[in-house]
């Protein structure tokens, strides 16, 4: 594989990971959660319903961070090969 074709692959899946980390963050953040009023009364339902949504939300998150992480590496892996090729 050529050095040329390295790079522009790098380059490419920085940018999907970039955009795939985007796209997530996005998902978690669009589903809001319910407002619960002071004079409510909760059952385990509403207990349930508000764990589940926060775990999703939370597991959405991770994986924004993940692809963050490897959107990073492959950005750093990008600039350490063009820094020691010349």
């Amino acid at each position: 594989m050529s050095l040329g074709l390295f790079l522009t692959l790098t380059e490419a899946c920085a940018a999907l990971a970039a955009l795939v980390a985007a796209w997530l963050w996005y998902l978690a953040g669009a589903r809001p959660q319910r407002r619960v009023s002071r004079d409510e009364e909760l059952d385990a339902l509403d207990f349930n319903r508000l764990v589940v949504g926060i775990n999703r939300s939370n597991l959405l998150n991770r994986r924004a961070a993940l692809a963050t992480a490897a959107s990073s590496a492959l950005v750093a892996l990008r600039f350490a090969v063009g820094l020691f090729a010349g």
